[in-house]
């Protein structure tokens, strides 16, 4: 093998090599966290963005629909379709499907039984009452 003369005694790593190895290691390790908290801060800072406009743009649509209920013409629309309001002289109506479904509870869930008129509560508490002085007494053996 041939031997160039001044490098067979030398290190690979010279102190200086090794030193700055260290040094950009030690950069890295230190600049790793701050990084990472800039990086977590400015996504967090443009979520709390977005969270504003929405919440300008909430505002907004408030303030449009408070200047739409200071329209007197507007509040009576709304009186007429919410809660059936009428003005003087006007018959009002309600229409009702016979074909729309009769909603969440369907036919089957109906009693099948006889429908027994709704009571006022104290007529079943004057009855159980009743009912429970009418109750005979359990017999007791008079047999010692």
């Amino acid at each position: 093998m041939w031997k160039i003369p001044g490098l067979a005694g030398r290190p690979r790593f010279t102190s200086r090599a090794t030193v700055l190895v260290l040094v950009l290691c030690s950069l890295v390790a230190i600049l790793a966290y701050p990084t990472r908290q800039f990086l977590t801060q400015r996504s967090e800072i443009a979520d709390q963005r977005a969270r504003a406009e929405h919440a300008r743009q909430q505002v907004d649509e408030l303030r449009r629909a408070k200047a739409r209920w200071q329209d007197p013409e507007y509040v009576k629309a709304q009186a007429r379709e919410r809660l059936h309001f009428a003005m003087p002289g006007e018959t009002p109506f309600v229409s009702v499907d016979p074909s729309a479904s009769p909603g969440p509870a369907s036919a089957d869930a109906l009693p099948t039984g006889p429908v027994r008129a709704a009571k006022p509560w104290y007529t079943t508490v004057l009855e159980s009452v009743d009912l429970a002085d009418s109750t005979p007494a359990p017999h007791e053996d008079s047999t010692p």
